[in-house]
């Protein structure tokens, strides 16, 4: 029999929106070159693994190229898996034992609310290579454990950028952060996230990038409760509500293929 595999757009209640992630209901453990394999295979931005645990569940994320340690948007779908096929009760949490910690998952009015660590960035002078990629001016930039964050001067600039992603990918991080306060009313901020290094050009709606954001932005606006839009072509919408060290992430997805792997 088959492994159950089903696709989810995360951070959108739109289909073909947001951000795409395989979910593989795994029947036990499988090498990490089978795993790696696999998301190539599915060659979306995060193919998510999970494996039952007395607690909860193993979950493990894997880009086309490499297995990452922090996924918003594959958690998120494997939230949305979990209780669509009743393998989490309805009004239960999702428990993920993964490379960074438990993390859990609920639902709360019609979203999925993920326990994420927060991961605030740290003010850093950018490598010459990082804004000779982007082509545009900063006007902050910092880094974290993950990624670079850039601040430019307006939501416009953001909409715009077309970097030089092979020149991104000599930057030594998993990806670049680009932000800029939103200019529509609707969201707070808005942000683009470019991972060719981890295998992901651009990724559609992130929302790990949020943990990073997430501080950010409440420093800047003085409050602990955000919303982000991600601008890519897919785009994406990421609620963000800081607890201490802890970043609430709140999202929406909805599926779009169920299958099996053979």
């Amino acid at each position: 029999m088959g492994l159950p595999l089903i696709q989810v757009d995360a951070f959108t209640d739109t289909p073909f929106a947001g951000n795409p992630a395989a979910v593989c209901l795994l029947d036990g453990a499988r090498d990490d070159a089978w795993l790696q394999a696999v998301g190539a295979e599915m060659n979306l931005p995060e193919t998510a693994f999970l494996t039952a645990a007395a607690d909860g569940f193993g979950l493990r994320w894997f880009t086309p190229t490499t297995e990452v340690d922090l996924c918003g948007h594959a958690t998120l779908a494997a939230a949305h898996v979990l209780w669509e096929l009743g393998r989490v009760a309805p009004e239960a949490a999702a428990r993920f034992h993964t490379r960074s910690g438990v993390l859990t998952a609920i639902r709360r009015d019609g979203w999925i609310e993920l326990d994420f660590p927060a991961e605030p960035a740290s003010v850093a002078e950018a490598p010459a290579a990082l804004a000779a990629a982007l082509g545009a001016g900063a006007k902050w930039t910092g880094r974290n454990r993950f990624d670079w964050l850039v601040e430019v001067e307006s939501a416009a600039r953001v909409r715009a950028l077309t970097p030089d992603l092979a020149r991104l990918a000599t930057v030594p991080t998993r990806g670049v952060i680009v932000t800029a306060p939103s200019d529509d009313g609707r969201v707070d901020f808005v942000s683009r996230f470019f991972a060719p290094r981890a295998g992901i050009p651009e990724d559609p709606a992130t929302g790990s990038a949020h943990c990073c954001l997430g501080p950010y932005w409440a420093e800047r606006l003085g409050r602990t409760a955000l919303t982000g839009a991600q601008v890519s072509p897919r785009g994406g919408v990421v609620r963000v509500r800081l607890a201490g060290p802890r970043a609430i992430l709140g999202g929406q997805a909805v599926t779009v293929l169920r299958g099996e792997l053979v």
